[in-house]
């Protein structure tokens, strides 16, 4: 049942849990509308997907441990599969004209995407003058100044705490208070789980190389990825760019396309940049070996901690849900993730409409900024109709990326018959 809602899982996670929504509690009546929400409440609060840890929650609630890992694990086995299988054909046949040309117009038919991404965030996280200044200080951090968003995340939770209401006691119960040996069972035993293949691979083949460096920096991705696939898209875009060069600007977007395209969870494009990142770097394994490695290790690295959230925390869910310093300093992330997200979209912006962009510096200060003469009208043209479509005309996701594409081929076309 989890693999077929999974298959159906396309259109981010809006669209995923809808999905799940209308199987688990419409269809087959396994929880209802107010335990449904419950669970979705806590999902949304966890860094990493809320719909992958939204199956995996509601899994274990039916069917205990192993069916969280059975509701999990399937979730994620389609993408996974799909983002592998295109993630070959990108690499093996990039350079051919007409992968050139389709990805030529998707990219700025996803620009309209992530835009559309940051003002229904908008909606849900920033509702009063507080949200607003932490998003738009945030949006300013990592903009101009470069600031990393682990650091960040860290100053807008403490923010929202300091900002928001001061805490009551939440009393414990005995159902909350029980389970602590269960918890830390759980907890040791997915901690090991997650970090033991890291330490292999660190020591192994030392920290220099891809697959290593590519394992602890998706591990650190994994625990401040606030505000699902757009929020940690900004940052693995920051640093596997401009940091670890393991692809360039575009390519980012690329990826995003295919997870756009292909069912389960959208931060499956990490499995891309990871399998990419491999590929190019491979040292002494074959390119597209090391790529398929570079997958795995990335996928591997993370959703285990998403297992580590849901299934050690389940049973303390319904204690947390009461304690209102936590909901204020979530609060406060989740505006920051606005204004990370509004970055990402700027970001692609520049890099997709304009083919040069240089970082003007003066101290702390770093602005990327356009020469106006690389502007790319093809692009900006195929962004600005695709915006219209999203905005406008309610369009939805398959149909702009679809649109994008073809729209990518034509203007290729035309270019070369000019030429």
């Amino acid at each position: 049942m989890w693999g077929r809602i999974a298959v159906h899982s396309f259109g981010g996670p809006a669209g995923q849990i809808a999905v799940i929504h209308r199987v688990v509690v419409d269809e087959k009546r396994w929880v209802d509308e107010e335990h449904f929400l419950h669970a979705l409440s806590y999902c949304m609060l966890l860094p990493g997907p809320e719909a992958q840890q939204l199956a995996t929650y509601l899994g274990w609630l039916l069917h205990g441990t192993r069916g969280g890992l059975a509701a999990g694990l399937l979730f994620v086995l389609p993408g996974f599969l799909s983002i592998l299988a295109l993630s070959l054909l990108y690499v093996t046949y990039q350079d051919v004209a007409f992968v050139s040309a389709v990805f030529y117009g998707l990219k700025p038919a996803v620009l309209a995407i992530v835009l559309e991404a940051v003002f229904r965030l908008k909606r849900r996280a920033v509702a009063d003058r507080q949200s607003t200044v932490i998003a738009a200080l945030a949006f300013l951090a990592i903009f101009a100044f470069g600031v990393p968003f682990p650091v960040i995340v860290l100053a807008s939770a403490l923010a929202g705490y300091l900002l928001g209401k001061r805490p009551e006691a939440v009393p414990a119960s005995r159902t909350t208070a029980a389970p602590v040996g269960y918890t830390l069972r759980t907890a040791g035993l997915w901690l090991a789980i997650w970090l033991v293949p890291v330490l292999a691979l660190w020591l192994a083949l030392g920290r220099g190389h891809v697959l290593a460096q590519e394992a602890l920096f998706f591990s650190r991705a994994a625990v401040v990825t606030f505000g699902g696939a757009y929020a940690v898209l900004a940052y693995v875009a920051q640093q596997a760019v401009d940091v670890y060069h393991w692809l360039a600007p575009g390519e980012m977007l690329d990826g995003l396309g295919l997870a756009e395209t292909t069912p389960g969870p959208l931060i499956m494009v990490t499995q891309f940049v990871g399998f990419v990142g491999a590929s190019r770097q491979p040292g002494d394994l074959h390119p597209l070996l090391a790529g398929v490695a570079g997958s795995v290790v990335t996928t591997w690295v993370t959703f285990t901690p998403c297992f580590l959230f849901v299934l050690a925390g389940a049973p303390w869910i319904e204690r947390l849900r009461g304690n209102r310093a936590l909901n204020a300093a979530l609060r406060g992330i989740m505006a920051a993730v606005v204004g990370v997200v509004l970055n990402l979209a700027v970001w692609f912006a520049l890099h997709t409409v304009f083919a040069d962009v240089r970082d003007v510096t003066w101290g702390p200060l770093a602005l990327p900024v356009p020469r106006l003469a690389s502007l790319d009208v093809g692009a900006a043209l195929v962004a600005a109709l695709a915006a219209l479509a999203v905005f406008r005309l309610r369009w939805g996701m398959f149909a702009v990326l679809g649109a994008g594409a073809a729209a990518g081929l034509l203007i290729r076309l035309l270019l070369a018959d000019l030429a």
